[in-house]
């Protein structure tokens, strides 16, 4: 069993989304690195953290370039002595053009940030948390990481799709060895980034925040572990729910296809049916 997280590190901690999760940990007893490239903002946030009396790390790094991103999971592991949970919150969106029409570089830039980041920050914190016993691992994922969008960002989809994919794969490898991860779609939360787009103009109904630090906080404290490896969208899903639900799957003993990426079979004859979906 691995044990309640007591430190974690947050990217994109120094608003937004990212903010929420790092106060919520706080105020559940977690000292909290905190990881953005604005050190005012971040500082900020880490007098918040403070308030609740645990230890705050503020870090600044590109999190897209290796050697930054060991030296600030280095850096985090020293000062807190260790790092149980990792958030991986960073993320990016291009402007709004169908993929005939985008930037090539800005594109890429997107899956840099969307998936070369998150794969840096686990590369170098998993085995630290291998060689303690284990750890967590929640990647801030979307409604793109399972549908397809309209209206441009397809740059935005792919690299969600890619990161959920890459969590799987992880939690396949890791979790023998302690790492539970964990894909986790916030919903659309008002922040800077969803007010943004073409898609959410009109909206006028937002997910609270609190449902995701909800399901953060529960992760962190180890009452999720039976979901690792699965999708996770707090639209619907709740710590309560997502308990349930693990009890109803490891009845069922459909634990291997759980909130997995599967290709939906084209009719219900497509001779592909099994293989697509049960695998």
């Amino acid at each position: 069993m691995v044990e309640a997280a007591r430190t974690a590190l947050v990217t994109g901690a120094s608003r937004g989304i990212g903010r929420e999760i790092a106060l919520g940990l706080a105020r559940a007893g977690l000292d909290v690195a905190l990881l953005a490239r604005d050190a005012t903002r971040l500082e900020a946030v880490a007098t918040e953290v403070r308030a609740e009396g645990v230890t705050a790390v503020v870090l600044t790094a590109d999190v897209t370039d290796p050697a930054a991103v060991h030296a600030a999971v280095g850096q985090a592991e020293e000062t807190l002595g260790s790092i149980d949970l990792l958030v991986n919150n960073a993320g990016a969106l291009e402007s709004e053009h169908p993929l005939w029409e985008a930037d090539p570089d800005e594109w890429w830039s997107v899956f840099e940030t969307n998936v070369r980041a998150p794969f840096l920050f686990s590369r170098y914190t998993v085995p630290g948390m291998i060689a303690r016993g284990g750890g967590r691992i929640v990647d801030l994922a979307s409604g793109a990481s399972s549908h397809e969008m309209r209206g441009g960002s397809s740059a935005y989809n792919a690299s969600k799709t890619a990161l959920v994919r890459m969590g799987a794969n992880l939690h396949d490898d890791g979790f023998a060895h302690g790492i539970r991860v964990f894909e986790l779609a916030p919903g659309v939360v008002k922040t800077d980034m969803s007010t943004g787009m073409t898609l959410h103009a009109d909206r006028t109904e937002w997910t609270p925040v609190e449902r995701v630090t909800d399901v953060v906080g529960a992760i962190a404290a180890g009452e999720l572990d039976a979901c690792s490896g699965w999708f996770l969208r707090v639209t619907h899903d709740t710590p309560e729910s997502l308990r349930e639900r693990a009890a109803q799957v490891a009845a069922e003993g459909s634990r291997r296809t759980a909130r997995r990426l599967r290709v939906l079979p084209a009719g219900s004859d497509d001779p592909l049916t099994d293989a697509l979906t049960k695998r």
